[in-house]
């Protein structure tokens, strides 16, 4: 054997001419001019079938986009089945086509950098003279372009909105903080006990007059009037108003007939319904605290339509007032029957859970001051009057009293402990619904309150405090770095090199924030991820609210009642079952007569309505918003940017969801 070819084994071509006869051919070198001839003629080839090949994978990718995008425009046809009747809450507006705008430059921007990821044109070291042909040297002219103006610009702004997050995310730091400082050293308010009170004598309580504004609230008026009538208060110091603004006749017979009942049984109930229904809750609890019969009250204790107060509210609540003549209000905590029913609610009660415990009580606790959340809350009448009343101007017009208030000096406690038991919206329209008028007034209230905040007697803190926290961190800055920076910024710089935000931006502080949230409701942990992103969506409506408040634009005056469904919790069916057993005859129930003399069936009978066919809708807005989102996240995939490309993605998909109103229960 040559020894050369055991030294070069792998350097020995064999070529056979024929099955039975071959020959081999040594080769010592690579360079060998036998094996470039062979390298050159099969170059030919292999390129061929190296561009089929890339060629098959391009056209496999565009048929299967092209069928998913087929398949999802005809799942959206198909959802769509709003009424012609009826005109969709969702409208076309300056927002959302400016949101289509952005997403029409995105798929641009993504095309020209898919061909250049495929042309393999990287111009980063080459001079623009060096650069041949009409698209390779617009490509060079858009660097060129995107890293002189756009850059620039995208950089600042997502730096401005980099520190208000900073600002916003410390701001929420300090409030658990507090938190936990109230817990760690158990504080709470207190109740100045009066020596010569004599608990069994009624004389001794003070007058208390309760009212509940309803507006066509067939599903919840039955409840709430029977909670509110046996309130444990002597029936001699107690008023109840039912303030019915109703327009449907059906509904006022029915909630005028659920009065009458209970007023026959001794409760001192009225019922109130007015011809000109003006200023929406405003101007329905104006109208009834301007009555005569009203000036012997000293209380107010307020409840919407779907709140069930346990019997010892009055007695949990207006002893606090004894002996604190600033005190103004006592505000107590919302509950949900309904907390668990669908995603929707659950991510409801997280953000609610922590505004509760958090933010109320902690402002109570050392400001005493907070928002007056519009119910479930005792008043002090004079503190109504003196600080002007109940004015129509705003949409939040609960907001908008406790902060008069506020500047006539009164002070305001917050009672984490007393709970109201209450019904979440499981719908997403009428959450977005209400979202938008929580968002919306403050913002109008903002405009109208300035000048009295800087002009009161205030001390400087508590006009820093009302200007920059309440206002304008928590009800403008936030919605507008949420929408700006995620939904905007982020997406944009995925396609400007070198611009993107930092992880712990989009990952780590977002995800340390949602989990303080989530602290007041521990056994909701494993929702941490989708409360992030269902936050993130709901931003756009924020903002939207937000600006439409600000600027006074038509929608920021719309004012819906929240769709309710009169669930009850297992405890709240056997005790009311319990008391009808033991205040009803079976007569009676089942068939109750009205003043007119029409018969009014039973509760069970009530309730047996024809159900109507549930339908979705198409929220225009975040459509595009996800689209955007996916284009972006498309984008990042060609850099291969792993945590943004996630975020992306997800992020995109939660904006799906939600456009296509497949989160939640559909309206019916």
């Amino acid at each position: 054997q040559n020894p050369r070819r055991q030294m070069y084994p792998n350097s020995v071509v064999v070529t056979m001419d024929k099955p039975n006869s071959f020959s081999i051919v040594e080769i010592s070198t690579p360079n060998s001019p036998l094996f470039s001839e062979k390298q050159k003629a099969a170059s030919p080839k292999q390129f061929t079938w190296t561009l089929l090949l890339k060629a098959h994978r391009v056209f496999h990718c565009l048929s299967w986009l092209l069928m998913g995008f087929f398949a999802l425009s005809s799942t959206i046809k198909k959802r769509i089945t709003v009424s012609e009747e009826e005109k969709p809450f969702e409208s076309k507006g300056k927002l959302y086509r400016f949101i289509r705008a952005l997403l029409l430059v995105s798929v641009i921007f993504l095309a020209i950098e898919v061909l250049a990821y495929f042309q393999d044109w990287n111009f980063s070291m080459i001079e623009s003279l060096e650069v041949k042909g009409i698209w390779k040297w617009s490509y060079m002219a858009w660097l060129s372009f995107r890293a002189d103006y756009i850059a620039p610009m995208v950089l600042m702004l997502s730096n401005v909105c980099v520190v208000l997050f900073l600002i916003q995310s410390l701001d929420r730091f300090v409030l658990c903080i507090g938190c936990f400082w109230i817990k760690y050293k158990k504080l709470k308010p207190e109740i100045n006990e009066e020596e010569d009170a004599d608990v069994e004598d009624p004389s001794s309580f003070p007058m208390v007059l309760v009212q509940i504004p309803m507006c066509n609230e067939r599903e919840v008026y039955e409840q709430s009037i029977s909670a509110v009538c046996q309130l444990d208060w002597p029936r001699s110091r107690l008023l109840i108003q039912v303030l019915d603004d109703s327009d449907d006749e059906n509904i006022q017979l029915l909630i005028k007939n659920e009065v009458l009942s209970w007023s026959q049984k001794g409760v001192n109930i009225i019922y109130r319904h007015r011809l000109i229904r003006t200023g929406y809750k405003a101007g329905n609890l104006n109208s009834a605290i301007n009555c005569d019969y009203v000036k012997d009250y000293e209380f107010v204790a307020i409840f919407d339509a779907d709140f069930q107060p346990n019997p010892d509210f009055l007695k949990l609540t207006v002893p606090h007032f004894n002996g604190n003549p600033e005190l103004g209000l006592v505000q107590a905590r919302w509950s949900f029957v309904n907390k668990d029913e669908n995603l929707l609610t659950r991510l409801q009660n997280i953000n609610l859970c922590f505004h509760f415990e958090v933010e109320q009580q902690v402002n109570g606790q050392f400001l005493n001051f907070f928002g007056f959340n519009g119910t479930a809350g005792v008043w002090r009448i004079k503190a109504l009057e003196e600080s002007g009343g109940w004015l129509e101007r705003t949409t939040v017009e609960d907001m908008d009293i406790a902060v008069r208030a506020h500047l006539k000096g009164w002070k305001f406690i917050f009672l984490n402990d007393v709970r109201v038991l209450c019904e979440l919206p499981e719908s997403y329209e009428a959450y977005k619904k209400q979202q938008h008028r929580w968002h919306s007034g403050p913002m109008q209230l903002f405009r109208l309150c300035l000048p009295s905040i800087i002009t009161s007697k205030i001390p400087i803190w508590k006009k820093t405090n009302l200007i920059f926290l309440f206002f304008l961190l928590r009800k403008l800055i936030l919605p507008f770095y949420s929408f700006t920076l995620f939904c905007v910024i982020l997406p944009l710089t995925m396609f400007i090199p070198g611009a993107e935000l930092p992880i712990w931006v989009i990952c780590y502080i977002p995800i340390f924030m949602s989990l303080l949230n989530i602290l007041p409701a521990p056994k909701y942990f494993p929702f941490l991820i989708p409360y992030l992103l269902f936050e993130n969506t709901m931003s756009v409506t924020k903002f939207n609210a937000m600006v439409a408040g600000l600027f006074q634009l038509g929608s920021a005056y719309e004012w819906v009642v929240t769709k309710k469904t009169g669930r009850a919790s297992d405890s709240d069916l056997l005790a009311e079952a319990e008391r009808e057993s033991k205040s009803y005859s079976q007569d009676k129930i089942l068939v109750r007569s009205s003043e007119s003399g029409l018969e009014i069936p039973s509760k069970l009978q009530e309730n047996e309505e024809n159900p109507k066919k549930k339908r979705n809708k198409i929220y225009r807005k975040e459509v595009a918003l996800a689209f955007l989102l996916l284009t972006a996240c498309a984008r990042s995939l060609l850099s291969a940017q792993g945590v943004h490309f996630y975020f992306l993605l997800f992020q995109g998909l939660s904006f799906l969801v939600v456009g296509l109103d497949l989160i939640g229960e559909q309206m019916s």
